[in-house]
């Protein structure tokens, strides 16, 4: 007996689909988005949005480069001051050895005083020059002191101008042509906010004294070596 083969029919049926995914033709369900629905797309299509941003870019870029600016000026004070510290230790380590080796090369008799002695009596004058050479060099270092805590405080205020503008950037991008035109960064509020933070983070005197450590410790130096260059000439 043979089998009869079984036959399978398939019926398609097409179901027409209107909806939000898809138009009345049947097309594809993706939609595409107008250009100007974007916050970037209406700030070109409005010129004055448009003038607006280029002009904070423009602005953040010379924030920057001032920025970059001052911190290449505080890393060179602050290379001149230590090479310059590094001078004055080295001037006065040769200075004391300088003495210590007159005193010895050249002995007084020992029926005489140590006071008696001639190199005793003009102690004051190599005491002089290390003196002024001692406040010569303190004096550079300290220019150079003041220009990196001056340079400082410049990009401080170059650092919180660039984060106010960068808040406004940011707001206009996110807003698109719904943002103010007539709104501006700002910058007094902020130096504001950071001359109050200062103030009342670090009590004045302690930070005068903080910023002019090195110009007392190199003025004691110089103190301490004009003794001992005394005490090495008359003992």
């Amino acid at each position: 007996m043979e089998e009869q083969p079984i036959k399978n029919d398939v019926h398609v049926v097409e179901i027409p689909v209107s909806g939000d995914g898809a138009g009345p033709d049947g097309g594809s369900g993706a939609g595409v988005a107008e250009p100007g629905s974007h916050p970037l797309g209406e700030i070109a299509g409005s010129a004055g949005h448009l003038l607006l941003l280029k002009l904070w870019q423009r602005e953040e870029s010379r924030l920057g480069r001032r920025a970059c600016a001052l911190e290449a000026l505080m890393d060179a004070a602050r290379r001149d001051a230590f090479f310059l510290c590094a001078a004055f230790l080295a001037f006065h380590g040769l200075s004391l050895a300088l003495l210590f080796a007159a005193s010895v090369s050249a002995p007084a008799p020992a029926a005489s005083p140590p006071a008696e002695r001639g190199s005793c009596r003009r102690w004051w004058v190599p005491s002089s020059l290390s003196l002024a050479a001692s406040l010569a060099l303190a004096a550079a270092v300290q220019l150079r002191v003041c220009a990196y805590w001056r340079a400082s405080r410049r990009l401080r205020r170059e650092r919180g101008d660039a984060r106010a503008l960068a808040r406004c950037v940011q707001e206009l991008r996110m807003k698109g042509a719904a943002f103010d035109l007539s709104k501006e960064p700002q910058y007094g509020v902020t130096r504001a906010k950071c001359a109050s933070v200062e103030g009342a983070g670090a009590w004045r005197p302690l930070r005068w004294c903080y910023q002019n450590v090195v110009a007392a410790c190199l003025l004691a130096v110089a103190a301490a070596t004009m003794c001992s260059g005394k005490f090495i000439l008359c003992a």
